[in-house]
């Protein structure tokens, strides 16, 4: 089964973000993602047998004991891919926190063997698919404002033709501990 690893975003926040994706109105074309599939990935692991699914279960289990919950703040718009065909995605801010969840998860899996995408971690949002940029700067006003956000998720992602759905599969919730 395709399979990531996110931090949630809870539902006020997601309001917030569907509420900016609004304001471009007609100036942006693409295949929008419902804000219920709002999610920060931390780690893609793709095709993930069932095994090694059980083993991302217990990474999760452990990095309630060494991570702490992290703070989202938004920082500017982004693309993967050609601008008359990309990803657009809304960026946040490294922080200490977001990179260390993000590096804590990767290095026990790694540790386990489990496979994943070793492209650099881009804090990050998925606003759009297969969009068509218009000429010129999008509109840079109206951010979200700041979210902190404590559970991190297993999903499963099935692609069908309207785009992927997400079923979660594990999640636990960081407690705030000092560091």
């Amino acid at each position: 089964m395709r399979t990531f690893v996110a931090l949630e975003i809870p539902d006020w926040y997601a309001g917030e973000v569907a509420d900016f994706v609004r304001s471009f109105g007609p100036t942006v074309e693409g295949r929008f993602t419902p804000p219920e599939n709002y999610h920060v990935t931390l780690a893609f692991l793709g095709n993930t047998p069932e095994p090694a699914v059980r083993q991302v279960m217990d990474v999760l289990d452990e990095l309630v004991r060494i991570a702490t919950p992290a703070t989202l703040t938004p920082e500017g718009l982004g693309t993967f891919g050609r601008p008359h065909d990309c990803t657009l995605w809304l960026g946040f801010q490294r922080t200490d926190e977001l990179d260390d969840l993000a590096h804590d998860l990767r290095e026990r899996l790694d540790v386990r063997g489990i496979p994943f995408d070793r492209k650099p971690f881009v804090p990050h949002l998925t606003l759009a698919r297969r969009v068509q940029l218009p000429e010129g700067a999008l509109p840079a006003t109206g951010f979200p404002g700041r979210c902190r956000t404590a559970r991190v998720t297993l999903y499963k992602s099935t692609l069908q033709p309207e785009g992927a759905a997400y079923q979660p599969l594990y999640t636990v919730e960081l407690p705030d501990l000092p560091r």
